[in-house]
Protein backbone atom coordinates (compact mmCIF):
# COMPACT_ATOMS: atom_id res chain seq x y z
CA UNK A 1 0.00 0.00 0.00
CA UNK A 2 2.87 2.39 0.81
CA UNK A 3 4.53 1.63 -2.53
CA UNK A 4 1.29 2.40 -4.37
CA UNK A 5 0.93 5.72 -2.53
CA UNK A 6 4.55 6.61 -3.33
CA UNK A 7 4.00 5.87 -7.02
CA UNK A 8 0.81 7.91 -7.05
CA UNK A 9 2.62 10.83 -5.36
CA UNK A 10 5.45 10.60 -7.92
CA UNK A 11 2.97 10.65 -10.81
CA UNK A 12 1.10 13.58 -9.28
CA UNK A 13 4.38 15.49 -8.89
CA UNK A 14 5.29 14.82 -12.53
CA UNK A 15 1.90 16.00 -13.79
CA UNK A 16 2.15 19.16 -11.69
CA UNK A 17 5.65 19.84 -13.04
CA UNK A 18 4.44 19.40 -16.62
CA UNK A 19 1.53 21.75 -16.03
CA UNK A 20 3.92 24.43 -14.76
CA UNK A 21 5.93 24.39 -18.01
CA UNK A 22 5.31 27.33 -20.32
CA UNK A 23 2.98 26.77 -23.24
CA UNK A 24 4.50 25.74 -26.54
CA UNK A 25 5.69 28.70 -28.60
CA UNK A 26 3.35 30.12 -31.18
CA UNK A 27 4.14 30.26 -34.87
CA UNK A 28 7.72 30.99 -35.85
CA UNK A 29 8.32 34.68 -36.06
CA UNK A 30 11.38 36.54 -37.16
CA UNK A 31 11.46 38.42 -33.86
CA UNK A 32 11.20 35.32 -31.66
CA UNK A 33 13.62 33.20 -33.69
CA UNK A 34 16.01 35.86 -34.97
CA UNK A 35 19.06 33.57 -34.72
CA UNK A 36 17.25 30.74 -36.53
CA UNK A 37 16.03 33.16 -39.20
CA UNK A 38 19.60 34.34 -39.77
CA UNK A 39 20.90 30.77 -39.98
CA UNK A 40 18.19 29.76 -42.45
CA UNK A 41 18.99 32.78 -44.63
CA UNK A 42 22.61 31.60 -44.87
CA UNK A 43 21.74 27.98 -45.73
CA UNK A 44 20.93 28.78 -49.35
CA UNK A 45 24.26 30.57 -49.83
CA UNK A 46 26.47 27.61 -48.88
CA UNK A 47 26.30 24.23 -50.67
CA UNK A 48 27.74 22.45 -47.59
CA UNK A 49 24.61 23.40 -45.65
CA UNK A 50 22.03 22.34 -48.27
CA UNK A 51 20.72 19.65 -45.88
CA UNK A 52 20.75 22.02 -42.91
CA UNK A 53 23.07 23.28 -40.22
CA UNK A 54 23.37 23.55 -36.47
CA UNK A 55 24.85 26.47 -34.60
CA UNK A 56 26.01 27.33 -31.10
CA UNK A 57 26.16 31.02 -30.33
CA UNK A 58 26.46 32.95 -27.13
CA UNK A 59 27.69 36.18 -25.57
CA UNK A 60 27.99 36.65 -21.83
CA UNK A 61 30.00 38.17 -19.05
CA UNK A 62 31.27 35.68 -16.50
CA UNK A 63 30.93 36.44 -12.78
CA UNK A 64 34.66 37.24 -12.87
CA UNK A 65 33.91 40.10 -15.28
CA UNK A 66 35.49 38.36 -18.27
CA UNK A 67 33.46 38.74 -21.46
CA UNK A 68 32.99 35.64 -23.62
CA UNK A 69 31.54 35.50 -27.12
CA UNK A 70 31.53 32.41 -29.29
CA UNK A 71 29.91 31.13 -32.45
CA UNK A 72 30.32 27.67 -33.93
CA UNK A 73 28.36 26.03 -36.71
CA UNK A 74 28.42 22.87 -38.76
CA UNK A 75 26.56 21.66 -41.80
CA UNK A 76 24.45 18.62 -41.06
CA UNK A 77 25.28 16.79 -44.30
CA UNK A 78 26.38 13.35 -43.18
CA UNK A 79 26.36 14.26 -39.49
CA UNK A 80 23.82 11.57 -38.65
CA UNK A 81 25.73 8.97 -40.69
CA UNK A 82 29.15 9.58 -39.12
CA UNK A 83 30.48 7.69 -36.11
CA UNK A 84 29.79 9.55 -32.85
CA UNK A 85 31.74 7.26 -30.52
CA UNK A 86 34.84 9.47 -30.81
CA UNK A 87 32.89 12.17 -28.96
CA UNK A 88 31.84 9.89 -26.07
CA UNK A 89 34.84 10.82 -23.90
CA UNK A 90 34.00 14.52 -24.23
CA UNK A 91 30.50 13.90 -22.90
CA UNK A 92 31.70 11.32 -20.38
CA UNK A 93 33.95 13.95 -18.80
CA UNK A 94 30.79 15.89 -17.94
CA UNK A 95 29.05 12.80 -16.56
CA UNK A 96 29.89 13.25 -12.89
CA UNK A 97 28.33 15.80 -10.52
CA UNK A 98 31.73 16.76 -9.06
CA UNK A 99 33.11 17.51 -12.54
CA UNK A 100 30.16 19.70 -13.44
CA UNK A 101 30.62 21.52 -10.13
CA UNK A 102 34.35 21.99 -10.79
CA UNK A 103 33.55 23.65 -14.11
CA UNK A 104 30.93 25.87 -12.48
CA UNK A 105 33.34 26.90 -9.73
CA UNK A 106 36.09 27.71 -12.24
CA UNK A 107 33.64 29.85 -14.23
CA UNK A 108 32.68 31.58 -10.96
CA UNK A 109 36.34 32.51 -10.43
CA UNK A 110 37.86 29.73 -8.33
CA UNK A 111 40.86 28.89 -10.50
CA UNK A 112 43.47 27.36 -8.20
CA UNK A 113 43.68 23.86 -6.82
CA UNK A 114 43.74 25.37 -3.33
CA UNK A 115 40.52 27.34 -3.96
CA UNK A 116 38.79 24.27 -5.35
CA UNK A 117 40.09 21.96 -2.61
CA UNK A 118 38.67 24.33 0.01
CA UNK A 119 35.16 23.37 -1.17
CA UNK A 120 34.02 20.29 0.74
CA UNK A 121 31.64 19.26 -2.05
CA UNK A 122 34.62 18.57 -4.34
CA UNK A 123 36.23 16.02 -2.02
CA UNK A 124 39.85 15.62 -1.06
CA UNK A 125 42.76 17.00 -3.08
CA UNK A 126 43.34 13.52 -4.48
CA UNK A 127 39.71 13.20 -5.52
CA UNK A 128 39.86 16.68 -7.02
CA UNK A 129 42.85 15.76 -9.19
CA UNK A 130 41.09 12.52 -10.18
CA UNK A 131 38.24 14.66 -11.62
CA UNK A 132 40.47 17.36 -13.13
CA UNK A 133 42.27 14.88 -15.41
CA UNK A 134 39.29 13.84 -17.60
CA UNK A 135 38.08 17.45 -17.80
CA UNK A 136 41.48 18.51 -19.12
CA UNK A 137 41.79 15.52 -21.46
CA UNK A 138 38.40 16.36 -23.00
CA UNK A 139 39.28 20.04 -23.37
CA UNK A 140 36.71 21.38 -20.90
CA UNK A 141 39.55 22.69 -18.69
CA UNK A 142 43.14 23.72 -19.27
CA UNK A 143 45.94 24.73 -16.96
CA UNK A 144 46.50 28.46 -16.95
CA UNK A 145 49.51 28.17 -14.65
CA UNK A 146 50.87 25.83 -12.06
CA UNK A 147 47.91 24.64 -9.99
CA UNK A 148 45.56 27.03 -11.79
CA UNK A 149 42.79 26.14 -14.23
CA UNK A 150 40.44 27.85 -16.64
CA UNK A 151 37.64 26.89 -18.98
CA UNK A 152 38.94 27.87 -22.43
CA UNK A 153 36.88 30.65 -23.99
CA UNK A 154 36.10 28.34 -26.92
CA UNK A 155 34.44 25.87 -24.51
CA UNK A 156 32.34 28.25 -22.36
CA UNK A 157 29.42 28.64 -24.80
CA UNK A 158 29.42 24.93 -25.84
CA UNK A 159 29.39 23.96 -22.14
CA UNK A 160 26.49 26.30 -21.40
CA UNK A 161 24.72 25.04 -24.54
CA UNK A 162 25.09 21.44 -23.28
CA UNK A 163 23.60 22.48 -19.95
CA UNK A 164 20.77 24.32 -21.70
CA UNK A 165 20.09 21.29 -23.90
CA UNK A 166 20.06 19.01 -20.87
CA UNK A 167 17.16 20.90 -19.29
CA UNK A 168 13.84 19.15 -19.69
Amino acid sequence: MLALRAELRALTDRVEALEKQPAAPGPLSEETFWALTGLQARLDDDPSTAEGAVMLVGALTLPTGAPVSWQQSAGTAGLLETEWSDQASVFAALGHPVRIEILRQVLLGRHTTADLAALESLGTTGQLHHHLRPLMAAGWLRQSGRGSYEVPATRVVPLLACLTGAQR
